[in-house]
């Protein structure tokens, strides 16, 4: 990697204002897209606003088919897990987000286990995961997955040999059952470069509002690139079955990752849009019996902005 000193400094700044400008996203429920497209133009170029425009509107459009695709499930009852592993900064958040940033979370919902505790260390190693599947109706995406076994236990010797080896004998065919049993499994591995990631991990280190993201094992597995490059292609060439198949998605480029993500997943359902009856609002009814208490001041908020 050559890069300048400066030309890192320059790249940190640009992802630092890239992730609080995407924060805007939501603002789109109470300001037109037109307005905060204008305030976000500034300084960027021709061809910086071009692309940043297709990617919002993408995006939104994407949404509505994911709005589409969740009526679906919950219609005709599907059930299905998506299961997203990567790398740490890879931009598994990142697209997580976007899928369920205007879904119904007693719909799609997001599992992100912690490490196991002493208890959990002694059940079958799929137990813990096992109560977070979907019922009929559900989406269930998991934030790292029982694939934690393949990739950060081994590396960091978290596991024994004979438990890593059983792992690989067991998640063929427990992936398999869940098949049987009527869930649809969906698994992506998120691809970044070497490169990408140091960057990625500056840009962390420098903004006060991603500090949290860096923990110690994270620091760690930068050490052990190779290791955990090593242990990926394992992964992925002893646990691509034809009923649960691994999808890689280059991630380099966060923003079209999380575009092709998307589309790729919409692609995997044979979804249609589900009619609906036509909502009336009913009449407020109106008391001539009942007065509004006052509320006491002292409970009251102050209105400091």
């Amino acid at each position: 990697m050559n890069l300048t000193e400066q030309e890192i400094v320059n790249r940190i700044r640009l992802d630092i204002a890239d992730s609080y400008d995407e924060e805007m996203e939501l603002e789109l429920e109470d300001r037109p897209l037109d307005a905060l497209e204008a305030e976000a133009m500034v300084g960027r170029t021709p061809d910086e606003r071009e692309a940043r425009r297709l990617y919002f509107r993408e995006l939104f459009r994407l949404q509505g088919e994911l709005v589409k695709l969740q009526d679906w499930v919950v219609h005709t009852g599907r059930k299905v897990v998506i299961l997203f592993e990567g790398r740490d900064a890879a931009g598994k958040g990142g697209v997580i987000k976007r899928i369920t940033q205007r879904l119904n979370p007693r719909v799609c919902r997001v599992a992100a286990l912690p490490a196991p505790n002493d208890r959990e260390r002694t059940q079958w190693y799929f137990q813990r995961y096992v109560s977070h599947l979907p019922a009929a109706g559900e989406i269930v995406l998991f934030d790292r997955s029982w694939y934690n076994r393949a990739g950060v236990e081994h590396v960091m010797h978290f596991c024994t040999d004979d438990q890593y080896e059983e792992f690989f004998r067991t998640v063929p065919e427990f992936e398999r059952m869940l098949v049987r049993s009527g869930i649809q499994v969906i698994k992506y591995w998120f691809s970044i470069s070497d490169e990408e990631q140091h960057l990625r991990f500056l840009g962390r280190i420098h903004d006060p509002l991603k500090q949290w993201k860096l923990s110690p094992m994270d620091l760690e597995s930068r050490r052990r690139w190779e290791e955990y490059t090593k242990a990926k292609e394992v992964m992925l060439e002893r646990t691509h079955i034809p009923e649960a198949p691994w999808w890689v998605v280059q991630a380099v480029d966060k923003k079209k990752a999380r575009l092709n993500c998307i589309s790729h997943l919409l692609g995997q359902m044979p979804y249609t849009e589900v009619e609906h009856p036509a909502i009336a609002l009913p009449p407020r009814e109106h008391h001539d019996d009942y007065v509004r208490r006052p509320v006491p001041a002292e409970i009251i908020v102050p209105e400091i902005y």
